[in-house]
């Protein structure tokens, strides 16, 4: 365990000009402490997307990092108006640090909350309070992002202005559908052997005596999560490494109204389950799961299917997010495909930062190196030696 030096508020960057410029930085190691004015702040970001509210955040904390000293909430404010938000997650490496979004294989999209004002110059006192709190840090990590969000370029931009090398990187890609229909019109849009196994199998699995349902009532939670847990264990997935991270998800958007959890039944026994959370006009879909003795039944398209005409005709969602992996089972149901990248930023003032930067460097001249390698020699000229 450990615990770096710890101010509750560091003033980090001043201007004579007035005191509305004046930019100081506060840090929070868990949700349960931030003042009203940053759960507001939060309560914006979080129409955009669940994963960046505070709900999603105090169950990642209290489920994978619950004893992690190294959780920080970077909040920096111009004057007293809030600009941004940075969660963090910081590790000991060597004698030394480094850092990371607070993210983990969880997390399909991490942003840190900007306020539209929000300046490069804004960020620049928050790189001065990680040298502060972990010095000679290596590294800073933040992933998986979009770089269509003016978060991605304003972080890029503040990143190299306070002396840290920066690189993008890719991390996964991602299949949505931005919704133009409802169920019936977009069904019609599908390729036809998707169309003739949803119609077959329908058919199969009722006169086998399966049924269909979705939960979404936190009473019923601990039921559902029981018949999840079932499904998950007798499926091809490894084992969950934080058991109790999908159990509180489930129990923290179903008080919120919008957990859509799909499960299949067969011989009184939960088959197949499929979690999908439903908020601001987006149905993100994280988990799926089935038993491999059932497979010859498609649960899992089955239950896509029933959770999709859910999605489309009565919580009449504007997207449907596949969130993480080129899977292709998923482009039968998406229609756009986008790429999530991240950002590395290595501290030159620290030899590990160094050593870092000089690996990142090497490894990407390689990289190049191969692409604009022919795949064979010329005739006319003989390729070098070295």
């Amino acid at each position: 365990m450990f615990a770096p030096p710890f101010d509750p508020a560091c003033p980090a960057a001043r201007s004579a000009d007035s005191p509305d410029t004046v930019r100081t930085v506060e840090v929070y190691r868990h949700p349960s402490a931030f003042p009203s004015d940053v759960l507001q702040f939060f309560e914006r970001a979080e129409r955009r997307n669940a994963e960046f509210g505070v709900p999603w955040y105090r169950n990642l904390v209290d489920t994978v990092y619950p004893d992690h000293a190294g959780i920080r909430f970077y909040i920096v404010r111009r004057g007293r108006a809030l600009m941004a938000v940075l969660p963090l997650r910081a590790e000991r490496s060597g004698a030394g640090w480094r850092l990371h979004s607070l993210s983990n294989f969880y997390t399909t999209l991490y942003e840190p909350v900007l306020d539209p004002a929000v300046t490069p110059r804004d960020l620049l006192p928050l790189v001065a309070a990680l040298r502060r709190d972990f010095p000679g840090f290596a590294s800073l990590m933040l992933a998986p992002m979009d770089t269509a969000a003016p978060a991605w370029s304003m972080l890029l931009a503040a990143l190299r202005q306070s002396g840290l090398a920066s690189f993008d990187y890719f991390t996964h890609g991602n299949w949505a559908l931005p919704v133009t229909a409802r169920w019936r019109d977009y069904l019609a849009t599908r390729d036809g052997q998707l169309r003739s196994t949803i119609k077959r199998m329908d058919k199969k699995f009722a006169a086998a005596g399966g049924r269909l349902e979705i939960l979404r009532d936190p009473a019923a939670m601990p039921a559902a999560i029981a018949a999840y847990e079932a499904v998950y264990q007798a499926s091809w997935k490894r084992p969950e490494p934080f058991p109790r991270f999908m159990p509180g998800l489930m129990q923290t958007y179903a008080a919120a109204g919008a957990l859509r959890l799909g499960l299949a039944w067969l011989d009184g026994r939960p088959i197949a389950a499929q979690l999908w959370i439903v908020a601001n006009g987006r149905a993100a879909i994280y988990k799926l799961a089935y038993h491999d003795d059932f497979k010859a039944y498609s649960p899992g398209t089955l239950l896509t299917a029933m959770l999709m005409e859910q999605v489309l005709d009565t919580d009449q969602v504007g997207e449907v997010d596949y969130l993480v992996g080129d899977d292709p089972y998923k482009r039968a149901w998406m229609s756009e495909r986008r790429e999530r990248r991240g950002i590395v930023a290595y501290n030159p003032r620290s030899l590990a930062g160094l050593a870092g930067l000089a690996y990142e460097c090497m490894g990407r001249l390689v990289r190049m190196a191969r692409k604009c390698r022919p795949d064979r020699p010329s005739a006319a000229v003989r390729p070098s030696a070295h």
